[in-house]
């Protein structure tokens, strides 16, 4: 095997090994799992609810390619809805599969510029988008504090320090891609490192090409980011967008409560959870906070939720909130892939 081929197989391979630990990790929390036991659980679900829950996860990749779209609509250069969704889906994807969601960005852009946004565009569009990515998250969690002050109160040590880590990381990156939309030296180095992990990927090549390219268009980013910044329609449109993106995974386990039987005022801790799960898994860079997550659920959910259903409707949930739509994303973008390199190889 070529070592290109095999390093496109390396974090493919390793996602799908941390994700069978981490399911291993869950199940083993409950002596009474069985492959039966939760078909049986399955089966008391109920369907329309399940299917609320399933819409909210295709919400949550539709969404952020909304909020891209937005905002370089805003610099002039229009795409569709479905070249969004893939942008979205690439980026989800890559995400779940690198450290500390590294790939992510730098695969959405990738597929940006084929779509004929300019490299520079992308850049800007995609910092900003994931400024407001962040911002949401903040608020979601001051929500969610201010809803259930008690859900915090309710996990353990260590899922506390998680949280309290996750939520100084998150206002750390919210201060810092401010940074980045009014210093282009930093943002340069930053465009250069994504440069060189995509190139040693193999998903760009002529790495020294590229590099010098990118060197002429920051001298035009600056201008460039004043203008998004002054922008404010786009800006709004684009929080609010990525508020919703949030809300639509938040709401997977909340829909999820009401399928198992579960009350309104059940479901809305359940979201509450949820919410801290996600600050809380920022705190450690795992692939896709694969296990951290499931640890923080299972905490947060255990305080509240009959044991004898905990494991269940966290693997219910994670799979349908992560596993399923990573999956997903990694087919729609392996398709448009494979579509983009057989239009270069007819050209």
């Amino acid at each position: 095997m070529k070592r290109s081929s095999r390093s496109k197989l390396l974090w493919p391979i390793l996602f799908f090994v941390i994700a069978a630990l981490s399911v291993y990790a869950i199940v083993s929390q409950s002596r009474s799992f069985t492959l039966d036991t939760f078909a049986e659980y399955l089966s008391r679900a109920s369907v329309p609810w399940v299917l609320c829950a399933a819409l909210c996860m295709l919400g949550f990749i539709f969404f952020e390619g909304e909020a891209v779209r937005t905002i370089s609509s805003a610099f002039g250069y229009r795409s569709g809805h479905g070249s969004a969704f893939i942008w979205s889906a690439s980026d989800i994807y890559f995400s779940a599969i690198t450290p500390s969601a590294t790939g992510g960005q730098p695969a959405c852009g990738w597929f940006m510029v084929k779509d004929g946004i300019p490299p520079l565009i992308s850049t800007i569009s995609l910092i900003v988008n994931l400024t407001m990515y962040t911002f949401s998250i903040i608020v979601l969690g001051i929500v969610s504090f201010i809803i259930s002050p008690g859900t915090f109160a309710a996990f353990g040590t260590v899922s506390k320090i998680l949280i309290s880590v996750g939520i100084a990381i998150q206002l750390g990156l919210g201060a810092f891609f401010i940074m980045l939309t009014v210093n282009e030296k930093l943002l340069h180095k930053i465009c250069r490192g994504g440069l060189r992990l995509l190139c040693r990927l193999h998903i760009l090549r002529r790495e020294e090409e590229r590099l010098a390219r990118l060197s002429e268009h920051m001298e035009s980013y600056a201008g460039y980011a004043t203008m998004i910044m002054s922008h404010r329609p786009a800006l709004v449109k684009s929080f609010i967008l990525n508020l919703l993106q949030r809300l639509c995974v938040l709401c997977v386990p909340f829909f999820l409560c009401l399928a198992s039987g579960g009350g309104f005022v059940t479901a809305v801790r359940v979201w509450t959870v949820q919410c801290m799960t996600v600050l809380g898994s920022n705190a450690i860079p795992i692939p896709g906070a694969m296990g951290v997550s499931d640890y923080l659920m299972l905490d947060g959910f255990g305080s509240f939720i009959p044991h004898r259903d905990v494991v269940d409707f966290e693997l219910l949930s994670r799979a349908i909130s992560f596993y399923i739509c990573v999956l997903l994303c990694g087919a729609v973008t392996f398709i448009k892939y494979l579509v983009l390199k057989k239009r270069e190889r007819q050209l």
